[in-house]
């Protein structure tokens, strides 16, 4: 019995610390202009950057701008609360293709179903939940947010890539 209980405790302990080398998972609600929660981005800091699975309804059909924003702040219905992209380098240049490089906050479209639906996992080696490796840390002081735009990002022009009005927005809290 001493034994079988000793079996039990070790098991314990290294499910225990194999749960903390896990990545934690951070959940995001998003909500729409009148403050209506459309769905959720759920994130997990991964050892070269975040990995961020989205889910959400109420879109209008078709192809959307997707960013992370500087100030964690959806409070304004047009959610310029959010601030700018999260850049990353005193020179802004945003777009996925721009040859200039680009911002810490630019991510690929997100696609909406007929019904207004979108589901994506989409990774970014530009930041993290925590500043690991210098990358930008989206949970810093003031935190950061997740926006949806209501256009798609042609990924290259000047200052948001076309992406138009922000329609959705989450905020990714400080840390602690």
């Amino acid at each position: 019995m001493k034994y079988a209980l000793a079996a039990v405790f070790a098991t314990l302990a290294a499910g225990a610390a194999l749960a903390q080398d896990e990545p934690a998972n951070l959940r995001v609600e998003l909500k729409n202009s009148s403050g209506a929660a459309i769905g959720s981005a759920t994130m997990a800091e991964g050892p070269s950057g975040v990995l961020m699975r989205i889910e959400v309804q109420g879109l209008t059909p078709g192809w959307h701008g997707l960013h992370f924003h500087e100030t964690g702040d959806c409070s304004k219905s047009d959610f310029t609360s959010a601030g700018g992209h999260v850049h990353g380098k005193p020179t802004m240049v945003h777009g996925l293709l721009n040859p200039d490089a680009n911002e810490a906050g630019d991510l690929p479209n997100l696609y909406a179903a007929a019904d207004g639906s979108a589901r994506t996992e989409v990774f970014s080696g530009f930041v993290s939940l925590s500043g690991k490796a210098g990358r930008e840390n989206l949970r810093d002081a003031d935190g950061s947010a997740i926006v949806i735009h209501a256009n798609p990002d042609d990924h290259k022009s000047q200052p948001i890539g076309g992406a138009g009005a922000r329609v959705a927005c989450g905020v990714i809290p400080p840390a602690g």
